[in-house]
């Protein structure tokens, strides 16, 4: 029994030797390159194949493009802290969860306010707007070049949670992809923000749920 030991840590050992240090920041450099790559590549999609909105620095005057954004960025920064804990082994720390729930809430307390100061014939609009229909899916499809980002900065780390992290991955790539989705979108409606925005951001969680144990196995 004391040679096996003795052998167990000659192992470890062995294995330990030749290993380099990790540099510190290394998981959050790995994640900031597979933002910073996907979203460029969205940005550019969102220039070239729909349009900046031609009456962009005016929209950024009043609030509705703000609430947009404040809401998208936010979502999105909580999902990344997320996706930088879960990229590490063994960690099961899911209070970063908080922080996504606190920009919906808020939303849903605009949704609120704006529909009990609304007339209920002008519900169905501030719902649908004009690009209903496709809002959902421009978000799930800009979303792809940063939710691949993410995935290539996992590859390079050592998650263990493998379903968590590629949802998570794609919560973080849906909500980043919205935001910048919100150059382009002329919608105004809290209502509509909570409800399309938020439905592509779901499909893009959805679909990093279903590929996360398959491509992001080490």
């Amino acid at each position: 029994m004391k040679k096996r030991g003795m052998d167990t840590e000659q192992l470890i050992q062995s294995l330990t030797r030749d290993v380099p240090a990790v540099r510190r920041h290394t998981v959050s450099r790995r994640i900031a390159l597979g933002l910073v790559g996907g979203g460029a590549i969205t940005t550019v999609l969102v220039a070239v194949l729909l349009g900046i909105r031609p009456d962009l620095h005016l929209a950024m005057q009043g609030y509705s493009f703000w609430l947009k954004w404040i809401y998208t960025i936010a979502l999105g920064i909580s999902a990344v802290i997320g996706v930088a804990r879960l990229a590490r082994p063994d960690d099961g720390s899911f209070g970063w969860l908080w922080l996504a729930a606190a920009p919906v809430l808020l939303l849903v307390g605009v949704c609120t306010a704006e529909l009990a100061a609304t007339p209920m014939r002008h519900w169905p609009h501030m719902w649908l707007g004009h690009s209903w229909m496709v809002c959902s899916w421009t978000v799930l499809g800009l979303s792809l070049p940063i939710f691949i980002g993410l995935l290539w900065s996992f590859r390079w780390l050592a998650p263990t949670r493998l379903r968590a992290a590629g949802a998570t991955a794609g919560l973080a790539a849906g909500a980043l992809a919205a935001a910048i989705y919100c150059l382009h979108c002329p919608e105004t409606s809290a209502l509509f923000v909570l409800t399309w925005y938020t439905l592509g951001i779901v499909l893009t969680t959805a679909l990093g749920a279903l590929v996360g144990p398959k491509l992001l196995r080490w």
